[in-house]
């Protein structure tokens, strides 16, 4: 999807990732990630296995709290990259119907 256009800001980015560096020390995210459940494909993981994804990317406004912050696993957070949920629906159906 190469036709999303994103005016990234600088500050905002820095801030969140500051904010996330500071919640991936929480007991909050440990707990999270001890369940071992990417949020995408509802796999099982060992908790370092895990990453922590933004829902909302920070470079697209989203922000580093509890409601947009979820554990997924490397596969999909690559996949994910910068995309919004509903991007990342309209890709799936995008990819169904050209296969």
């Amino acid at each position: 999807m190469d036709w999303i256009e994103i005016k990234k800001d600088p500050k905002h980015i820095a801030k969140e990732k500051n904010k996330a560096k500071k919640l991936r020390k929480s007991q909050w995210w440990l707990n999270k990630i001890s369940v071992g459940i990417c949020h995408y494909c509802k796999k099982k993981f060992n908790a370092n296995e895990l990453t922590m994804d933004h829902v909302v990317p920070i470079s697209r406004g989203g922000l580093s709290n509890k409601k947009n912050i979820v554990p997924c696993c490397k596969k999909c957070n690559s996949e994910k990259k910068y995309l919004t949920p509903v991007e990342m629906i309209m890709n799936q159906t995008n990819n169904a119907k050209d296969e």
